[in-house]
């Protein structure tokens, strides 16, 4: 039986390190390039990272998708601000069975991708993960790093559990989940506040977030609606998450959030993916989020300024 051909769609941070892992793993794995598509593929994929360096040299590295042609597995690693690209982008690598697991942040992407492609080829990712692309081809992994996966409602099947396997076997930390839906709104908990908050208080890392104990305490206060939230559309997520998120964030020291490297480099951020849909999920559900409101508000004013 043929090895799984794995396409990794989005090549920053996330696509490099999670794409690199499991190519230095023996996978057979293209990457679908942009900007660093000619020095990638002269000088290969580097991460630094805390659970041991690799490089991948040479690496399958393309400039269109008609030159990879069909994958079992894509990786979905654009910003959800790229989403109205990938149909077209997509076409060229999907075949009857493929098996497309977005790893973009916020709500509403395995619907996008659903009403586009079919939900039978829809999964999602989440990546508990402090990583930051440092260069073309280079990354640099400094915390945590794992991938909790789940079909788009429906309990994960065999083909993902086959790629958690492949996953793991590279050296990647992973588990499937039978409920994606509420591992969007765990992951949430975290990236509200932190991406948000970094931007909204000048361009500040999440150490200077928890230095001062009014931030803190605001950091605090936005993971409780985001779980006030997430119950009010049917997920129950424990208060005990609130400690547990910020005890985690301690040793990151001075890490920036994505949202943050790309709002400070001048480009989109994922306002309406991270801040915009669960406030509108939640409120609609009657949830009121007085804080995460005024959040989604002042980024998008920030970020929508000439």
């Amino acid at each position: 039986m043929p090895a799984p051909r794995i396409a990794i769609v989005g090549c920053g941070a996330i696509g490099l390190y999670y794409g690199g892992r499991l190519a230095h793993g023996g996978n057979e794995v293209h990457f679908l390039l942009r900007s660093d598509f000619e020095h990638v593929r002269a000088h290969g994929i580097r991460a630094k990272s805390i659970h041991g360096g690799f490089s991948v040299s040479p690496v399958n590295a393309h400039d269109s998708g008609s030159s990879i042609g069909a994958c079992d597995y894509i990786l979905v690693a654009l910003k959800a601000i790229a989403n109205p690209a990938l149909p077209a982008l997509l076409a060229p690598l999907l075949k009857e069975d493929t098996l497309v697991v977005t790893l973009q942040n916020g709500l509403g992407n395995e619907e996008f991708l659903a009403e586009h492609l079919g939900p039978e080829h829809v999964a999602g990712g989440l990546c508990f993960v402090c990583i930051n692309r440092t260069a073309p081809g280079v990354v640099d992994h400094s915390a945590s790093g794992l991938i909790s996966m789940g079909e788009f409602g429906r309990p994960a099947g065999s083909r993902l559990r086959a790629l958690e396997a492949m996953m793991r076997d590279s050296g990647i930390e992973c588990r499937t989940t039978n409920d994606l839906a509420s591992e969007r709104w765990r992951k949430l908990v975290w990236n509200i506040p932190f991406n948000g908050l970094s931007i909204a208080a000048g361009g500040i890392d999440v150490r200077a977030i928890l230095a001062e104990a009014g931030m803190e305490a605001l950091v605090r206060a936005l993971m409780a609606e985001v779980i006030a939230g997430a119950a009010a559309v049917g997920h129950c997520l424990p208060e005990s998450l609130i400690e547990q998120q910020v005890e985690v964030t301690r040793p990151m020291r001075a890490y920036k959030p994505s949202s943050l490297i790309d709002y400070l480099a001048g480009k989109p951020v994922e306002v309406e993916a991270i801040w915009g849909e669960p406030v509108r999920r939640a409120t609609a559900a009657g949830a009121n989020l007085p804080r995460l409101e005024m959040l989604y508000q002042l980024l998008r004013s920030l970020t929508t300024r000439p």
